[in-house]
């Protein structure tokens, strides 16, 4: 909603000034001023992480009050932003939740006069299926009302660059893209072709960044190189910050941002409020969970850290205190766990260190054949399986992946013993063997209430001997299916990436899970 448009069309033919000043002091708390911009770019790999990391450098240098939010289901930018920041970035995703929640959990824990970065997620207008408007930076930026600054890779271009910007603002029927940024060019260059494009488009340009050589960030069949493996990281973004200074207008960005209008309704802004966690108000739990928190084990280290904060959120809301506990370093489960949460991350890479660690494998499996409540998406799912095939070098994977796994069939020093809660194995398939977004149903209600779905994502490049059946999955762009997740009255296991605020349900039902173990171990209400 653009409030200063809207008030004056319904006030500019029977109100005076004082009068419209009046109401709208009655009415303005009601919104949230957030200074803002979205950093966007034509396609995949234009710099856009790089660059948002660099200006969330300088803007928290500068003493704002800096939030940050990346656009679609990655894990690993958003770590990125962290390393910045010091605090959580935050997913938004508008295929995962309707327009409405998505502004809500845009707002969530929000105050006026913070300012919000957005990073983008492959090509502006590359929404699900690669052809539709939702799940996409532009649907995003549309439904928060966001300007959005585009990151052009001019590498090998001269004029044919103002083209290819022409045609992104002819698509841009919301007129949100207010300023662009040309990655990889000369001083040289950029001093011929800033005033053309700013006298033929009529759009401000806000800087440019030459090519960097001896900078940049690594990447893998997962996307970017987690910043934990990367030596002097911080060195790495604070040189970058430095440099991007000398090269862009600053004060541009800010004037962009801070005409960003208001958003959203104040009152309504928590998306994890008790009517949006869905019936908690009926259940045993809820009645006495002031005093019987559940605990949640979280597996937290450098295996496994791919985690929705909004998901860790929505559990806390729900009533679970989270116990962050390293299946890498750590010996036991934390006390008094009451469910165990293993998420995505890089078990492959950690397999032979995860599988000395005998004492928290064998923790894990006796209490997950004792009945706790797990859930375990993607390598969490991969860990608990009996063994994983390994791969010895991360490098040249697609030509490398046939013969390795051969030579792992034939030989089972090549393999990894892991949990065993799971009979057979993962290994590695050369090639991505599920991705994108899917919707999922369960055959038999167990977590999901009959004939609800949840929203989630895949992307791996391992394969399990047994996917499980329990549930049904479809590819919301061509209506596809196929069973997969291994799912029965207290577990929850299968490669895909679930979002919880898409379905609160799923969230309440682990945390009402954990309590029933917790109240059976123990005999009574705690």
């Amino acid at each position: 909603m653009n409030f200063n448009l809207g008030f004056y069309a319904t006030t500019r033919n029977k109100s005076s000034k004082a009068d419209i000043l009046k109401v709208y002091d009655e009415i303005k708390d009601e919104y949230m001023k957030i200074n803002r911009f979205m950093i966007a770019a034509p396609k995949s790999g234009s710099g856009k992480t790089m660059i948002t990391c660099a200006l969330l450098q300088l803007l928290k240098a500068s003493g704002k009050n800096v939030l940050s939010y990346k656009c679609g289901p990655d894990y690993i930018d958003p770590m990125f932003h962290k390393k910045v920041l010091g605090v959580p970035s935050k997913n938004l995703d508008t295929f995962f939740t309707d327009e409405k929640t998505t502004v809500q959990l845009f707002l969530d824990e929000r105050a006026d006069g913070d300012f919000a970065v957005l990073e983008g997620v492959m090509g502006l207008y590359d929404g699900l299926g690669g052809i539709y408007e939702q799940g996409s930076s532009y649907h995003l930026a549309k439904v928060t009302q966001t300007p959005i600054i585009l990151v052009v890779d001019a590498k090998g271009m001269g004029k044919s660059v103002l083209a290819l910007i022409a045609g992104f603002l002819q698509y841009d029927t919301h007129h949100l893209i207010k300023g662009v940024l040309l990655n990889r060019m000369s001083k040289g260059y950029y001093d011929i072709i800033k005033p053309l494009i700013e006298k033929e488009l009529s759009v401000k340009v806000v800087g440019y960044f030459p090519e960097q050589k001896d900078i940049g960030l690594s990447s893998r069949h997962l996307g970017l190189v987690m910043p934990d493996e990367l030596s002097d990281i911080k060195k790495l973004l604070n040189e970058t910050a430095d440099r991007l200074k000398k090269t862009i207008d600053m004060d541009l960005f800010i004037d962009i941002a801070e005409a960003a209008d208001e958003i959203g309704d104040r009152e309504n802004a928590d998306v994890y409020n008790e009517k949006n966690i869905s019936n908690c108000d009926q259940n045993e739990f809820s009645q006495n969970k002031a005093i019987n928190t559940v605990n949640i084990a979280v597996a937290m280290d450098e295996a496994f850290c791919f985690y929705y904060e909004d998901n860790l959120r929505m559990l806390e809301k729900c009533g679970a205190k989270l116990l962050y506990f390293s299946p890498l370093h750590d010996t036991k489960l934390p006390e008094d766990c009451d469910a165990m949460l293993l998420g995505g991350g890089y078990p492959e890479l950690y397999a032979k260190e995860l599988s000395k660690n005998v004492s928290m494998l064998n923790a894990i499996k006796k209490a997950f054949i004792a009945g706790m409540p797990t859930v375990a998406e993607c390598g969490g799912f991969m860990y608990l399986h009996t063994y994983i095939r390994n791969i010895c070098d991360d490098t040249d994977e697609q030509n490398k992946a046939d013969v390795q796994n051969k030579a792992d069939i034939q030989n089972d020093m090549n393999k990894s013993k892991l949990v065993g809660a799971l009979d057979g194995g993962c290994h590695f398939k050369g090639k991505l063997v599920r991705f994108g977004y899917i919707e999922l149903a369960e055959k038999h209600s167990n977590f999901l209430p009959l004939n609800e779905k949840i929203k989630a994502h895949e992307f791996h490049y391992y394969d399990s001997t047994d996917n499980g059946a329990d549930c049904i999955a479809t590819k919301p762009a061509t209506g596809r299916s196929y069973d997969c997740v291994i799912s029965h009255d207290n577990y929850w296991l299968g490669f895909p990436h679930l979002y919880y605020p898409s379905n609160p349900h799923f969230a309440e039902s682990l945390v009402r899970k954990a309590y029933e173990y917790r109240r059976n171990k123990n005999g009574k209400l705690l």
